[in-house]
């Protein structure tokens, strides 16, 4: 029987990604988190509680964000680029909003008539009359998933608000299965789930920018070099 590569040593090669921790009652004094669970079978970080998130497609560079991504996000989004053809800001948010809506059946979206392309995977999207927006999501995390995984990502972070959604944040009938058991918890409690450690760095994070409102940096796993460095991107 051949030895699968993953086996062998081989290393990955590293994929920009997106994901979106999204809260609910963050002025309540007790904010709720969105996470599932990922499938026993999935190749990378099998039957972990996780936000929804994945990989950028090339078609999420073809997006026309309404209104468009804050330059000062989009200068720190676009720091220390890891991968050879790093996407750009708005493809970062769209792949959020995406996976959002494919993972949890959520729609981060104001109403108008859809701009530009409209890619395979955005259809049901702008079919609700809702157009994705650039300026909801607050990029708080990044990081570089280490050597020797079976998947790599150069993943950032984004926080969002349930309040923004256009869709009934209970309603998850329109979610795919690649997470299940997705559910609102509480963020003091999200920690006893079976988490990757990266994730509950993120939550950490998170609870401290909904407490302070401010984003002075971000901090940022960097795994991509022969040793793991923790940067911030001012």
């Amino acid at each position: 029987m051949s030895r699968d590569p993953d086996d062998a040593g081989v290393d990955r090669p590293i994929r920009d990604a997106a994901t979106i921790v999204l809260v609910r009652g963050a002025d309540s004094g007790d904010p709720q988190v969105l996470m599932g669970m990922r499938g026993a079978a999935a190749a990378f970080m099998p039957s972990k509680y996780v936000f929804p998130g994945g990989a950028v497609d090339p078609d999420d560079a073809r997006i026309e964000l309404a209104p468009p991504v804050p330059e000062a996000q989009a200068r720190r989004l676009c720091a220390r680029p890891v991968t050879a053809s790093c996407p750009g800001p708005s493809a970062m948010v769209a792949a959020a909003i995406r996976e959002l809506w494919e993972e949890a059946g959520q729609i981060l979206g104001t109403p108008g008539a859809w701009q530009g392309p409209l890619p395979d995977d955005w259809a049901a999207f702008a079919r609700a009359g809702l157009r994705p927006v650039g300026d909801r999501l607050r990029f708080i995390f990044r990081a570089v998933t280490p050597p020797g995984r079976t998947r790599r990502f150069d993943a950032r972070f984004f926080l969002a608000r349930a309040e923004d959604l256009a869709t009934d944040p209970d309603d998850f009938s329109r979610a795919t299965d690649e997470l299940s058991h997705l559910h609102w918890i509480a963020l003091t409690e999200a920690r006893g789930l079976d988490l990757p450690f990266v994730t509950e760095v993120v939550l950490a994070e998170a609870e401290a920018v909904l407490k302070t409102g401010r984003i002075d940096s971000v901090p940022y796993f960097d795994n991509s070099g022969a040793e793991s460095v923790f940067r911030r991107i001012a």
